[in-house]
């Protein structure tokens, strides 16, 4: 079976920018002000540097548990009521991170958060494929990652206010107003899976199971490659405000600095999302790891907020080219039958790379100097690269032959 895409003829991006990318925008922008102050957060709870990491790293772990259930919950209501109960669960969470006095408190809600973000992530793929003629899916879905960007630019500004005058739980309910909002905004989006979604119903959901054997060889290939990238975003979040911390730099000006970092990333996503659609997505797939391996090895050499901020800067320039890459490889592969149990399972190849690199952190940070994990995620880095290369090139042969097989 063919898979069924939107012709490309007359297709502008601007006719679907508000369903798609007005809810996104949003929510992220309440995780842009929360991220960066994560793990000051847990410091100030009384955690010490090693848990602090732990505890940004589950995260990833709520998007790791919640991935594969996530993609059979929207495959059975759909990707519009999927991104309202999300924008209430993470709502929720934030507002916990805000009232606990205590780090297992934290923790949780943290890992609450995960689970909504990973529901959000993937009802928001589902509708770019439904919505976007495969011609301008790098585009469009570089586009939606960089509406994540401007939140993460004008989050960390918002919160640099919002710490200054009122401390860091202020930014956490900021978070919640905004989580809340995102679900209201999610009524705008069309239910474009309806019909699929009734036949489905129909003849039978295929089983998630099911689905993962008929797609292993790309899940282990490609999905791997996925892994790496995951692992190589997750570092800034973790990484970089312990050792920003580390050499004396305060919550604010981390704030700030991470503000700095996203402005970097949106001049880039869309730039990136052409150059996928016009040249492969392995010429920016690489760039996202290599930029991660080398800021890493350099942090170390660092010692005040220029060069942490420098380091930052190459982060961004590969992570903004890369902006959907993970979403496009998937939309790339994923099936016309078992769509959103598919994308579960990629989310999760994705999510044990979130999780992964944090975790990895705050295990090599509790037994040696910060230092230490900088140069293990690096060296871990560059080896990823050539991994990503490999099966991402591999990929975009199979696609050149047979870009429309449902597979």
């Amino acid at each position: 079976m063919g898979r069924v895409t939107r012709p490309t003829e007359g297709f502008r991006l601007r006719e679907v920018a508000v369903a798609a990318y007005g809810p996104s925008v949003v929510i992220s922008t309440g995780h842009g002000a929360v991220l960066p102050v994560l793990a000051l957060r847990a410091r100030d709870l009384g955690a010490d540097v090693g848990t602090a990491a732990l505890v940004v790293g589950l995260l990833g772990v709520g998007m790791l548990i919640a991935s594969l259930p996530a993609g059979v919950v929207i495959a059975r209501i759909g990707e519009k009521r999927a991104l309202q109960v999300a924008g209430v669960l993470d709502a929720v969470a934030m507002g916990a991170g805000a009232l606990t006095d205590s780090v297992a408190g934290l923790g949780a809600a943290v890992v609450l958060s995960g689970m909504a973000w990973t529901t959000f992530l993937i009802s928001r793929q589902g509708f770019m494929i439904d919505a976007v003629p495969a011609a301008y899916r790098a585009r469009a879905l570089s586009m939606l990652g960089g509406t994540y960007r401007v939140g993460v630019f004008v989050g960390p500004l918002v919160g640099a206010v919002l710490i200054h005058v009122w401390g860091l739980p202020a930014v956490f309910w900021f978070g919640a107003v905004l989580s809340l909002a995102a679900g209201g905004v999610a009524t705008l989006v069309p239910d474009l899976g309806s019909e699929q979604r009734a036949e489905e119903r129909a003849a039978g959901h295929p089983s998630l199971w099911s689905v993962l054997r008929a797609h292993r060889r790309v899940l282990l290939t490609v999905g791997i490659a996925v892994v790496v990238l995951g692992a190589s975003r997750s570092v800034r979040n973790s990484l970089l405000p312990l050792w920003a911390e580390s050499v004396g730099i305060s919550a604010s000006t981390t704030s700030l600095i991470f503000a700095l970092a996203a402005g970097v990333d949106i001049a880039f996503f869309y730039p990136g999302g052409w150059v996928m659609d016009r040249y492969g997505r392995t010429v920016v797939a690489v760039p996202v790891v290599l930029s991660v391996a080398v800021a890493a090895l350099l942090l170390p050499l660092t010692s005040g907020p220029v060069g942490v901020a420098a380091v930052m800067v190459l982060i961004a320039v590969g992570n903004g080219l890369g902006s959907g890459i993970v979403m496009t490889l998937g939309a790339d592969t994923a099936p016309l039958r078992g769509r959103s149990q598919y994308l579960g399972a990629w989310r999760l190849c994705g999510d044990i790379g979130n999780s992964g690199g944090p975790l990895l952190v705050s295990a090599v940070a509790s037994v040696a100097p910060l230092a230490t994990a900088c140069l293990v995620m690096g060296v871990l880095g560059l080896l990823g690269t050539g991994w990503v290369g490999y099966w991402t090139a591999a990929l975009e042969r199979r696609r050149t032959v047979k870009p429309a097989v449902n597979r």
